[in-house]
């Protein structure tokens, strides 16, 4: 975890946060697997945070991709909005 930069840890505390977000997805973009986001919320997460994070993550299916659904395969809801970060916008 050492490796990682300020920015990277909040995106990774948000995405362990949000409900449809599978571990594996933080894996793929990040490169850490459930062990090491969980020793990342415990240390960056107030004691009390921490603990309802890990009660409200028990037994949620969401957050395994195997134990999803078979006709989910995406990491956000069809719902939510495509953001580009790359566009410049013009005046």
């Amino acid at each position: 975890m050492e490796h990682l930069t300020e920015k990277e840890i909040d995106r990774i505390i948000e995405m362990a946060w949000e409900d449809r977000t599978p571990f594996e997805a933080i894996h793929f973009q990040f490169g850490i697997r459930e062990q090491a986001v969980i020793e990342l919320m415990r240390r960056y997460s107030k004691k009390s945070s921490f603990q309802l994070w890990r009660k409200r993550m028990k037994g949620r299916n969401t957050k395994h991709t195997i134990l999803r659904t078979p006709g989910v395969k995406r990491f956000k809801c069809t719902r939510q909005r495509n953001i580009s970060r790359n566009k410049i916008s013009k005046r």
